[in-house]
């Protein structure tokens, strides 16, 4: 019979196409090195004008940037009058000193430094606009996000400023404008935005650092904090594993600089003075070598403090006869500069930043406030948990952020602040869990209750403490049992700070609460801390000792808010003042004891 034919081989399969290429390494190299050596420039400009055929390839840099639509929503007005420039530099210059007055005294002194004579200095200026009515009402991409029309724009602002840096020209971003008044002084159309007003020109050379800074106004922020795998909060770089934020802040606290601190002593003995002579100012000057790894240290200035906000279901139990509406209505009060802190922060040079963390209320519509809410108000902590341990650590980790949040935008010093009706009650709890002391040695009376108020709240504390069995070796689940939420956040701003190495000014009886379970959490936390005052409150002195803490003032204080740590910031800001100013026996020819 027959054989049936051999089989045909089996088609191989078709090879998998290679991706597009990139760049040869030497190209993306000096791309990747364009990018990191871009800068905002605003000294140094040379008079030299720009050639047309370079500012030419500038712009079309700046054209070929992608866009929502794609509408292209941009517009390059090119300013070299000078009579023009002098305009801009005088309207800027107003609106400059406007904002200066609304600044801290330390921040007023930084922002002065911030010059904006690169509008008259440089040949070019470069006014980048968004046309929102640009491809009319049906652009792609606008129906939902009308806010892509200025993004837009500001990438090809982008774009210009890479190609200029690329040119040899640097690039200074003058944001000292009302966007309005800016329009109506150019002539511009009415309905045009305002994206960026850019100076252009020739430099001596470019600064190795941005301007704003290490030693100015703000830090570059590590990649680290903001990069989020699959949902916010799992931090991961790529190829790393996912970390939470609470355990990187840990693997950052370093005890203090042994060697600054060691140079700290030895300048206190040749300083022109009897050697012990300032007393604990000695030991807060040396604190703060250590912790800045240098001697003489900074100045910590700019200071600010973090005035975290919110409720507690304890207030259910009498143990205050303020209604707890008062929370929400004080954060409006802070936010609009009438409360002791907001005196006490403007004569000192402070700021006040306002954290609503769990406040009951609804908060709408307040300018200024930072909206970290965790839940709104505890649990009564008398008759359950307070929290959960899950919302104790995310309390924490807001604290956290805030600190990182404010050493990033410059600030040098990090003052602890409270607002919560009822809040002493769940500080009271957490000293006496931290420290063993009894419920009737470290409960006080708060913003003024009577004795029979008084006595309630004591066992109301007593009550919580039997209830929970609160173990100290695990302080989540303490802040969780018998805390508030600001009392957690506080316990994270005290972390968060010891990573960025900034001394904590902590205020007063909630402060001192947190401390005790920052020290829980990462002993090595409590060498960033400076005692502020010591607090009417039984409870704080309590924790003052157990923490080794001595305080810079003690005037019967009990009011919160912050307000003890800001009477103290001068005391430790002069404190480093004297050892980087205060001559040695040998510089000033004094001559020493025998």
């Amino acid at each position: 019979p027959p054989t049936a034919p051999p089989a045909e081989p089996a088609a191989a399969e078709p090879a998998a196409a290679a991706p597009a290429p990139g760049y040869p390494e030497t190209e993306r190299a000096a791309v990747h090195r364009l990018m990191r050596d871009r800068r905002d420039v605003h000294h140094g400009f040379r008079s030299d004008p720009v050639p047309p055929e370079v500012l030419l390839r500038v712009l079309e840099a700046a054209h070929n940037a992608p866009s929502v639509g794609p509408a292209q929503p941009w517009d390059f007005v090119i300013i070299k009058a000078p009579e023009t420039r002098n305009a801009i530099h005088e309207l800027a210059r107003r609106q400059r000193e406007t904002y200066a007055r609304s600044l801290s005294k330390a921040r007023a002194r930084q922002f002065r430094q911030l010059s904006v004579d690169a509008i008259r200095d440089t040949p070019v200026n470069i006014v980048v606009t968004a046309d929102p009515t640009r491809g009319g009402r049906n652009t792609y991409g606008w129906h939902l996000q009308p806010q892509t029309t200025p993004y837009s724009s500001a990438l090809a602002v982008e774009n210009l400023w890479l190609a200029a840096r690329a040119e040899g020209l640097g690039v200074g971003w003058i944001g000292f404008f009302d966007e309005r008044e800016l329009v109506h002084a150019l002539g511009l159309p009415e309905h045009l935005e305002v994206v960026a007003y850019l100076c252009v020109g020739y430099v001596d050379s470019f600064p190795d650092e941005a301007e704003q800074g290490p030693g100015g106004w703000t830090h570059r922020r590590p990649l680290s904090w903001v990069v989020h795998e699959e949902s916010y909060g799992r931090r991961a770089l790529p190829g790393a594993e996912p970390h939470d934020l609470l355990s990187q802040t840990l693997a950052e606290i370093r005890p203090l600089d042994a060697q600054a601190l060691g140079e700290a002593w030895e300048r206190q003995k040749r300083m022109t003075k009897p050697a012990g002579s300032l007393g604990a100012l000695e030991v807060i000057s040396a604190q703060l070598c250590g912790l800045s790894r240098s001697c003489p240290p900074p100045v910590p200035e700019p200071a600010a403090v973090a005035v975290f906000a919110a409720d507690h279901g304890v207030h259910a139990q009498g143990v205050t006869p303020w209604p707890q509406e008062v929370t929400g209505q004080m954060v409006a009060n802070f936010l609009g500069g009438g409360a002791v802190c907001n005196a006490f922060a403007a004569q000192v040079g402070a700021e006040v930043c306002v954290i609503d963390v769990g406040v009951r209320d609804e908060l709408p519509g307040m300018p200024g406030l930072i909206p970290r809410r965790v839940r709104s108000g505890t649990a009564d902590l008398s008759v359950g948990p307070a929290m959960s341990r899950e919302e104790a650590l995310r309390a924490v980790e807001v604290g956290i952020e805030i600190a990182r949040d404010l050493v990033a935008a410059g600030n040098r010093a990090l003052l602890t602040g409270e607002m919560g009706i009822a809040n002493t009650t769940p500080a009271a709890a957490l000293v006496a869990a931290f420290t063993g002391a009894e419920a009737a040695e470290v409960t006080g009376r708060g913003c003024g209750i009577d004795d029979e108020t008084h006595a309630r709240k004591v066992d109301v504390v007593r009550r919580a403490l039997q209830l929970h069995q609160p173990d100290p070796s695990d302080p989540l689940g303490v802040l969780a049992a018998v805390g508030g939420l600001e009392h957690a956040a506080l316990t994270g701003l005290i972390l968060g700070g010891a990573a960025q190495r900034v001394p904590v000014l902590l205020d007063g009886v909630s402060a001192g609460a947190a401390a005790l379970a920052a020290r829980a959490i990462a002993p090595e936390a409590v060498s960033v801390c400076v005692a502020g005052h010591r607090s009417a409150e039984p409870g704080h002195q309590a924790a003052l000792t157990a923490l080794g803490l001595r305080p810079m003032v003690d005037l019967d204080l009990r009011l919160g808010e912050g307000t003890g740590a800001l009477l103290a910031l001068p005391l430790v800001q002069s404190a480093a003042r004297a050892m980087r100013e205060v001559a040695t026996f040998d510089s000033a020819g004094v001559t020493d004891k025998n």
